[in-house]
């Protein structure tokens, strides 16, 4: 109590944040691990192209976007206890199994030691026959990822809805969220030195057991806020103000649920689709494949100072520059008098135009024989995305009601990761392919596996043009839908 005698509010809701935000950090490592070691430690080993590297990271997106459907009704189901325990801990697993990928394959194929695979004939039958068993193997591992991963960010918002007025959610939320570009910082600067001192499979197990670390702080300090010994009456009063709306509209609100096939007959979803399609791929394209592209051009491997730098730079990038994403909509609503979805989609058109900073990075890193351009550029190119992004989720609530936006998220969930498959699977089948023709391939000067990664980096660079082109043509003025 204080001297007036009011109770003093505890603060238990910032530390369920903490812990989304640790969640969310480990998240993203444990999805970073492979493709920082893929190029330097794993391909060597199972004799990989960067085709056999595109097949799992396409997987990965699609089956991600497939789980991500049905992830929030499974935390519903479950509570949000139980849900998160089981998300965090399936993905956990996913990520150490892959660790065994090495010694199943060995197994599989009849090898004694893993420098026995590694000394196959490249290119030989028995080098092929390793590189599809132990493709498969990481695709099981890959599965098992993303079907616990995909319930990561149903299960934090819950948590924020639990424990915050609305009001607080959307800054709650951009905390939480926030431990997506911190991973993306740390994890080249943690994962390639593991790997280069443990081994590969020890990296994919150190970072894996954070996550049933964070289990048990899970288990002890989360409780639905009227049931936390932590919060008090004061902060739990503070959480339940809005509990004091009208039943009334919750009931119309409730009505205005859409049947999921009728979704699909609203121009608003297709406008949603077709920006979540052509750009999603684009951020997982730079995702997965960043490092291999430093190493393949440049020459610096994930485990050197220069390679973990680069990549470093390259996140710190996004993560600065992306913050604009949400106050630049904001400005025009308040400060010039915009309606809110013409105010965001004026700031999507503008970071549209931040990707096609990739059309030089070819150019200026080959050009001037230097990867911090393109680490530069590319750094740009992303904050762009997340920009574009945040902003395009928004648009969902701004045009359909409350009771459709998880359905319409999914849906565009899945042209997203369908996007993100196609760009992945083609950037390894091209990248293979310019890669063995050599200098008899060639594309705007640029030959052999230079030319593979200009093509993908001019498709990069002109997606959200062509995507916010369309979404315009689809919904040229705002129409919220009211059935």
């Amino acid at each position: 109590m204080n001297k007036t005698g009011k109770q003093l509010m505890t603060n238990w809701r910032w530390w369920m944040v903490v812990l989304l935000f640790v969640a969310t950090t480990v998240n993203y490592m444990d999805r970073q691990v492979l493709s920082l070691t893929w190029k330097e430690f794993i391909a060597p080993e199972f004799h990989w192209t960067d085709s056999d590297y595109g097949t799992i990271t396409a997987f990965f997106s699609l089956f991600y976007a497939v789980c991500m459907l049905f992830a929030g009704k499974f935390v519903d189901w479950m509570g949000t206890k139980k849900g998160y325990l089981w998300a965090i801990g399936v993905w956990s697993l996913g990520a150490c199994v892959h660790a065994l990928c090495g010694w199943a394959t060995m197994h599989i194929e009849g090898y004694e030691t893993v420098e026995a695979m590694k000394a196959v004939e490249a290119g030989s039958s028995a080098a092929l026959a390793i590189a599809s068993v132990s493709v498969w193997l990481f695709l099981a591992a890959r599965g098992i990822l993303a079907l616990g991963e995909a319930g990561n960010f149903p299960a934090a918002i819950k948590t924020t809805a639990e424990y915050f007025p609305k009001k607080d959610r959307a800054f709650a939320t951009s905390i939480f969220n926030a431990g997506a570009s911190v991973g993306a910082l740390v994890a080249p600067a943690t994962i390639p030195p593991l790997a280069a001192a443990f081994g590969w499979e020890m990296s994919f197990v150190i970072i894996g057991a954070l996550g049933f670390i964070w289990m048990g702080f899970w288990v002890f300090m989360y409780d639905k806020p009227q049931n936390s010994k932590f919060v008090n009456k004061a902060e739990l009063d503070y959480i339940q103000q809005d509990e004091e709306e009208a039943p009334a509209a919750v009931a119309v609100e409730e009505k205005k649920t859409i049947p999921f096939l009728k979704c699909f007959t609203f121009r608003q979803t297709w406008s949603f689709i077709v920006g979540k399609f052509f750009t999603d791929g684009v951020w997982w394209f730079y995702l997965f494949w960043a490092p291999a592209y430093f190493q393949d051009q440049f020459g610096y491997k994930a485990s050197s100072g220069t390679g973990m730098a680069l990549i470093v730079t390259l996140y710190a990038i996004v993560t600065v520059i992306s913050i604009g994403g949400g106050y630049l909509p904001k400005l025009f609503v308040e400060k010039k008098g915009m309606h809110p979805y013409n105010g965001r989609m004026l700031a999507m058109l503008i970071f549209a135009f931040f990707p096609l900073f990739a059309l030089f990075a070819q150019p200026l890193g080959i050009g001037m024989n230097s990867a911090w351009w393109p680490a530069i550029i590319i750094g740009l190119a992303g904050a762009g995305h997340q920009a574009w992004s945040a902003n395009l989720f928004s648009t969902i609530g701004d045009m359909f009601p409350k009771s459709a936006i998880a359905t319409i998220t999914g849906i565009g969930g899945m042209a997203g990761g369908l996007g993100s498959f196609l760009i992945n699977k083609g950037a390894g089948m091209i990248f293979t392919f310019s890669e063995n023709a050599g200098d008899a391939f060639t594309f705007l000067g640029f030959a052999g596996k230079q030319g593979g990664y200009m093509i993908v980096f001019c498709f990069c660079a002109v997606a959200y043009l062509i995507a916010w082109s369309i979404m315009k043509v689809l919904v040229p003025k705002y129409k919220k839908i009211e059935e």
